[in-house]
């Protein structure tokens, strides 16, 4: 009887022993279950003018460490860009069982049209191919031009006058602008205003033509002045650049022709009165 509960005892502790080394065990073994290449969110929704930003996982479940090569498959006119704690890679080396988080930024073509793209994206090892599929959602871009309706971008001015100017804006994208606001950096002393100052909606393909009153201040030299015009919002903007050039007034010009010959008259005069003597 006692040498059965010896038995028992050695054969419980042996038992108690091995369920607990073996999660220990467990951990140390290094590459255990199979490498994957993953993605949180796969199918991402945006303009074409921003940058989809896709947050992925790769993971290296080999028994070993792995030198990784990225690379995508983009549609021809995008680019894409891997980067780790914020540096660009085109590769990394992994140990064993370890996982890196990685941020992939694609980003469309300028002229890309409305619709659902996917970008394969690997990471290729001597032995080994993981790849998944990213989900690009185009929904259109802003685009937006800011020109006058002739296209001429120049005109002439009188010194202390005002002067019309009439511009044009167009939705040049495949989605509507909103909150449309016109600016203006004129030379020191001038003035511009708007009407309207402020667009409410431009559907795509849409154009809205805008005045533009410029003032020139008086005594303003004769030359040629730019004065940069401009239409934004939160998504979109356009500058044109509008040549003036100032010419000074017949009034001011009679003016300096008789403040000439009276200095010349008196020139004449104290040269007769005086030179006599």
């Amino acid at each position: 009887m006692s040498t059965l509960s010896n038995y028992l005892s050695v054969s419980l502790f042996c038992f108690s022993f091995a369920a607990l080394a073996t999660p220990a065990l467990a951990q140390k073994v290094p590459g255990k279950g199979r490498s994957a290449f993953t993605v949180r969110l796969m199918n991402i929704e945006a303009t074409a003018k921003e940058t989809f930003r896709y947050n992925a996982s790769l993971y290296n479940g080999s028994g070993h460490t792995q030198l990784y090569e990225l690379r995508a498959s983009a549609p021809e006119g995008w680019s894409t860009v891997f980067r780790t704690e914020g540096s660009q890679i085109a590769g990394l080396r992994m140990d064993s069982g370890r996982t890196q988080d990685i941020s992939v930024e694609v980003t469309a073509a300028p002229s890309v049209k409305p619709g659902k793209y996917t970008v394969p994206v690997v990471a290729i090892t001597a032995t080994d191919t993981l790849r998944t599929d990213l989900e690009a959602v185009v929904k259109g871009n802003y685009g937006l031009e800011l020109t006058t309706p002739s296209g001429r971008l120049s005109d002439e001015i009188t010194e202390g006058r005002s002067k019309q100017i009439q511009l044009t804006v167009k939705n040049t994208g495949t989605l509507p602008l909103e909150g449309l606001e016109l600016s203006a950096q004129a030379p020191m002393g001038w003035n511009a205003t708007f009407e309207p100052a402020k667009i409410d909606r431009l559907d795509p393909d849409k154009e809205q033509n805008i005045t533009a009153t410029l003032h020139v201040p008086d005594k303003t030299i004769a030359g040629d002045y730019v004065t940069s015009f401009t239409v934004r919002n939160n998504n979109a903007n356009s500058n044109a650049a509008f040549r003036m050039t100032v010419k000074t007034s017949l009034l001011a010009g009679w003016i300096g022709m008789l403040v000439i010959l009276l200095s010349l008259g008196i020139v004449y005069y104290l040269i007769r009165k005086y030179g006599r003597r």
